[in-house]
């Protein structure tokens, strides 16, 4: 579509339900209604699915687009929730960005990034249910155009994240042009947005990815 890179898509600040590029997910692929992605990224994820079920491997999504509206619910819920043990703005903001985005700054707004089966690295690792899952992500998901962006070992942002596969083909460019366009300034309009710049949000959060996926 020619408004992709625009700022307002970037930020998540429109209906996915009303573009022709995004599509319903859906059974198999996932056992939550209502949610959607890009074409292309659901393209190639069917095709990974398909890979995968062969090989005996499961993949369920279980977290696809969200909106700017959609995030906020989700950083405001925790912003409440932390507020006993966070006092202070700066350290509930930065308990909230171990594993949740600001509004306005999540991949997940693009339609190009899915969460896989769960939620807790544990999961994924050795001996837990899903091990043989990311075993199998780690060889096979960039065949279909798929990487891993919350790895191990980066300098700055979120903890790691098993779970959560980007598709490089549309977010790499998206990446760019968000790199390009915003900066912390933009991001804002829920509790805590004024401490964006102070915790370099851009840089940190949105730039310090895994570098196989940039």
């Amino acid at each position: 579509m020619q408004d992709t890179f625009a700022r307002e898509y970037l930020l998540g600040k429109f209906d996915p339900a009303t573009r022709p590029d995004f599509v319903q997910v859906g059974k198999p692929y996932s056992d939550r209604t209502g949610m959607m992605l890009r074409k292309e990224t659901f393209e190639a994820f069917q095709q990974m699915y398909q890979a995968a079920k062969a090989d005996g491997i499961v993949l369920r999504i279980i977290s696809s687009t969200r909106t700017f509206s959609q995030q906020k619910t989700i950083w405001e819920t925790k912003w409440e929730r932390f507020a006993k043990d966070a006092p202070l703005p700066k350290d509930r903001a930065l308990k909230i960005l171990q594993f949740s985005s600001m509004p306005g700054s999540s991949r997940h707004h693009w339609g190009t990034d899915i969460d896989l089966n769960d939620l807790n690295n544990p999961s994924f690792e050795k001996g837990g249910k899903y091990q043989k899952v990311y075993e199998w992500l780690q060889t096979h998901a960039h065949e279909y155009g798929f990487c891993q962006p919350y790895t191990a070992g980066r300098a700055h942002g979120y903890q790691e994240e098993k779970w959560h596969w980007s598709y490089t083909t549309l977010s790499k460019p998206l990446l760019q042009a968000y790199k390009n366009k915003l900066t912390d300034t933009d991001i804002q309009g829920f509790k805590g947005a004024e401490l964006a710049p102070e915790l370099h949000t851009v840089e940190y959060y949105v730039g310090d990815i895994n570098t196989d996926c940039q």
